[in-house]
């Protein structure tokens, strides 16, 4: 077996593993209260740093302002609770919109 495929295997292993252990330790192990905010407040992190890089960067630049508009509208709706598909025809309209009328 070469290098990649056996690192693939590895990862899918382990991938499977992590997704294993939650189920099987339900019940089992209690964590603090004060890990468990930490652990939401670092998953809410790493989403916001997720959502910021897509946003606003494409290769190794800016992405323009069309894309973190139509974010931000998308942001709006789904926090307003619009059905999913509002918000991504809303986002996705948004940018559309604003790159046809020359916004990058």
């Amino acid at each position: 077996m070469n290098p990649a495929a056996a690192a693939i295997v590895a990862l899918a292993v382990g991938t499977y593993a992590f997704r294993l252990v939650g189920p099987l330790l339900h019940g089992r192990v209690e964590l603090p209260g004060r890990v468990q905010e930490l652990l939401s407040s670092g998953a809410l992190v790493l989403l916001v740093a997720l959502l910021a890089t897509g946003a606003l960067m494409e290769a190794q630049g800016f992405a323009g302002w069309a894309r973190p508009a139509g974010v931000l509208v998308g942001a709006v709706l789904a926090w307003r609770r619009a059905p999913f598909v509002i918000v991504v025809l809303g986002a996705a309209a948004t940018t559309a919109v604003l790159r046809a009328v020359g916004v990058a």
